[in-house]
């Protein structure tokens, strides 16, 4: 039997058990599939993100969630008969109208399922895509969901609208059933897919041609990447000043965003990018339809990782992270900063522990987007990460170049400045970027 603690309905912010349905009720199920070897994350930290990701959806109310151990995958309803029975019964006694079950679900263990328990039935993988469907602000990120929604939708179809064959003229042993329901369902996803691939591409040539023009007039480009809820886009707006939604929410950010900014201190400009968080199981069809929102981080100068260290599955989360990196080809040889962010929420002991191991560990820089600590050596080290490849340089300005010598004040590149007869002499110490920006100059 299930114990009562799997079935632990979560209290509200106030402490109270508000039964009242204001959105749909739903319940999540873990899966905890055995497999050889021992699974890499521990199936309870698995349900909290799940529930995390039913939270991430507005109009849902999760009431809680259930680990469920299988030895083994049963091919037709995925649980056993007793496990199916025990669940329905919960799910009734709590009036559950959605059940999130978290891992994949065939259409035929779907349909099954929600015969069984008569309620609607979402995986992993179509709950996620909800949640980049309400997301999804810009004109780029709305396809991209609906390209994907449409892949997942095509490996739903389930054959069981053979009652609405379309039959063609001629005797039975000749003619035989035409064209079914299912085909005629696939075969308009497939030209909806073409439609919509057609306008991604043309939404993703006017992305190239800002790259292109970014190119003529080059900047560093700092991207910065992690798993989802990691804490970029609070560290994006602590660095630009920006009002990137931040929440303590999965996939707060989806729609990737820039901005160039001039690091303090009087170092360069760069251009900052914010991007969509990753997660693990990240749907095969999402990476494929993200792929050109991604090419952002694969044209990027410098890569931050920027990493939970408060969460106990931060090191699987750093593989998810990298295994989506690799798949997406970045090539190793991009520079990369790992950010160690949310030491604050450390306790003292560990956080002065975890700040001397990053301060001895190359690539490394230990921080608190929220406080701000730690964030002045990171901008340190990125300035001198950019500023790597600087050299000194002796050049001639004349009186009449004044909006030459003010953007060279502003980048903060002259060491010494003296005046001439004809002009200025100047020592600068700069970037093949940054001079490419000065001769661009008019």
């Amino acid at each position: 039997m299930i114990d009562d603690d799997e079935f632990e309905l979560r209290p509200d912010a106030d402490g109270s058990y508000d039964t009242r349905t204001r959105d749909t009720r739903a319940w999540v199920v873990h899966p905890d599939i055995w497999k050889s070897g021992g699974n890499a994350r521990k199936p309870e930290l698995a349900l909290e993100e799940a529930e995390a990701l039913g939270h991430a959806l507005p109009g849902l109310e999760v009431l809680g969630g259930t680990v469920v151990r299988l030895p083994k995958v049963h091919p037709g309803k995925l649980f056993g008969k007793g496990k199916i029975a025990e669940l329905k019964a919960h799910f009734a006694a709590h009036e559950i109208e959605l059940v999130l079950i978290d891992g994949p679900v065939t259409p035929v263990q779907q349909r099954n399922l929600e015969k069984e328990w008569g309620v609607k039935i979402l995986d992993r993988t179509g709950l996620i895509l909800e949640i980049f469907s309400d997301r999804a602000a810009t004109r780029e990120g709305v396809l991209q969901v609906e390209m994907a929604a449409l892949s997942y939708q095509r490996t739903r179809l389930v054959r069981a609208w053979t009652h609405l064959e379309r039959q063609r003229g001629g005797l039975g042993f000749v003619g035989g059933p035409g064209e079914t329901q299912i085909e005629a369902d696939r075969r308009a996803i497939d030209m909806q897919l073409v439609r919509l691939r057609r306008q991604l591409d043309k939404v993703a040539k006017t992305r190239t041609l800002h790259r292109a023009a970014r190119a003529k007039v080059p900047f560093p480009i700092i991207a910065l990447v992690g798993y989802t809820n990691a804490g970029k886009s609070t560290l994006f707006n602590h660095l630009t000043g920006a009002e990137v939604m931040a929440k303590d929410m999965l996939f707060a950010t989806l729609d990737p965003t820039m901005r160039r900014i001039a690091l303090p201190g009087g170092g360069p400009e760069v251009i900052l990018s914010d991007t969509v968080g990753f997660i693990s199981d990240l749907p095969t069809e999402l990476v494929a339809a993200f792929r050109a929102t991604l090419e952002e981080v694969l044209s990027a100068d410098i890569i931050c990782h920027v990493r939970d260290i408060s969460h106990p599955e931060t090191e699987a989360q750093k593989s998810d992270v990298e295994a989506i990196l690799e798949s997406l080809k970045v090539s190793a040889d991009v520079p990369r900063i790992e950010i160690w962010n949310k030491i604050d929420l450390m306790p003292a002991d560990e956080r002065a522990a975890l700040i001397n191991i990053a301060e001895r560990t190359e690539g490394v820089q230990a921080l608190s987007a929220i406080t701000g600590e730690g964030m002045e050596a990171l901008i340190s080290r990125i300035s001198v990460m950019v500023m790597g490849d600087a050299r000194v340089e002796q050049i001639e300005l004349s009186y009449a170049e004044g909006r030459k010598r003010a953007w060279l004040h502003e980048q903060g590149v002259i060491e010494d400045e003296a005046q001439g007869e004809e002009g200025y002499q100047l020592t600068l110490r700069w970037t093949p970027r940054q001079r490419a920006e000065f001769d661009a100059l008019k």
